[in-house]
């Protein structure tokens, strides 16, 4: 029988995408102050992978990846996206934007040897949580590259996002 150990620490990150500049501010101003200070802030990329969230969220995506100073327990997954949520809502509520979903938040965390994202949607593929929230694991990190898996989404398959989480990684070190 295996020892029962703590888990290591892990990074928070949390994907943010609009197509407005002030709803990703608004958002990084709102994690910083629940979750603490980011460490790392990716440039917001253009999102154009799929057209998934045109109905939601408009034209012209940007995605910006927030990394924290602030490790947590992998076991407040649940409880950061539940949180996250939240956080969109109020920005529904306080903003005058005409799309029904002006600002998507997605939470994970990443370790040395993998990339988690947290998801409301159960899948073959996810892990409950708890509070209503599953986990997947997005990308694993093996022979100093990241590497997909069948059901990775298209734009975590790109060099330049790849690139962020192995700044990420090292944060993380």
């Amino acid at each position: 029988m295996g020892a029962i150990t703590k888990p290591k620490p892990v990074l928070l990150l949390i994907a943010a995408s609009s197509r407005y500049d002030e709803a990703l501010a608004w958002g990084l101003e709102r994690a910083q102050e629940q979750f603490g200070k980011a460490a790392l802030v990716s440039p917001a990329f253009d999102f154009t992978e799929t057209d998934y969230y045109l109905e939601e969220m408009g034209p012209d995506l940007k995605k910006q990846f927030w990394a924290f100073q602030q490790t947590i327990d992998p076991s407040e997954l649940a409880a950061v996206k539940r949180a996250t949520n939240d956080l969109e809502v109020r920005y529904i509520e306080q903003s005058d934007h005409s799309e029904p979903r002006p600002l998507n938040l997605d939470p994970g965390y990443l370790t040395l040897a993998k990339l988690i994202l947290a998801s409301t949607k159960d899948h073959a593929h996810r892990i409950y949580l708890q509070q209503g929230i599953y986990a997947e694991l997005t990308l694993q990190y093996r022979k100093k590259a990241w590497q997909a898996l069948p059901w990775t989404y298209p734009d975590y398959q790109r060099e330049d996002f790849q690139a962020f989480f192995s700044e990420c990684r090292q944060q993380l070190r």
